[in-house]
């Protein structure tokens, strides 16, 4: 069974802000393909759903602890490296531009503490990442992240209005590699999904 996992904070504040990207592909992936609404599941302290994508079985979740703890909703479900080869975590990147995204496997946290605590956690690296960039850039497509003091500020705060048009088409994206993720495995969607 794979598990998506959506990164972000719980709480209404916390919406509509560049760190909770990962929970608006979740969103995105739950509309496209009809499944219920996330429930609270209070043992592990997370919202979850279930459903199918193709043939397989899938668990969506969205811990509502804050970032920095997002491993202890992980755990209680991934007991094995070799089930934390079936976990998709959904998070956001500040070394991408808004409106790109990039799936890695067995990589390092690259310093998201969402990430680095399911690593803690599950003591492995050895899981799919869907990184969604937030950052900034100009028209020819350098990017202008925000350093230092600013980075918090930053990833805690809202998406411009005018960035939410992107917001929407890069989480429809996001849900589509998903999606191949779990029908045609990791390989095929960093393949198609990798490229620009």
């Amino acid at each position: 069974m794979y598990i998506i996992v959506g990164l972000g904070n719980p709480g209404e504040e916390y919406v509509e802000t560049r760190h909770n990207i990962g929970r608006m592909v979740l969103g995105a992936l739950i509309k496209k393909n009809k499944f219920d609404d996330l429930e609270r599941n209070k043992k592990i302290n997370a919202l979850t759903t279930e459903g199918k994508i193709g043939k397989e079985k899938i668990l969506i979740l969205a811990p509502e602890t804050f970032m920095n703890k997002s491993g202890a909703a992980v755990l209680p479900l991934v007991k094995s490296k070799k089930a934390a080869e079936q976990l998709v975590v959904v998070r956001d990147d500040l070394d991408l531009p808004l409106g790109r995204m990039k799936i890695t496997f067995n990589r390092s946290s690259g310093g998201h503490r969402g990430v680095e605590s399911i690593v803690r956690s599950l003591k492995t690296e050895g899981f799919i990442q869907v990184k969604v960039g937030i950052s900034p850039s100009t028209a020819s497509g350098k990017l202008k992240k925000p350093t230092g003091d600013d980075v918090l500020d930053f990833i805690i705060g809202n998406f411009k209005k005018p960035e939410m048009e992107k917001v929407k088409k890069i989480a429809k994206t996001a849900a589509e590699a998903i999606e191949m993720i779990v029908t045609e495995g990791r390989e095929s969607a960093m393949g198609q999904f990798n490229q620009n």
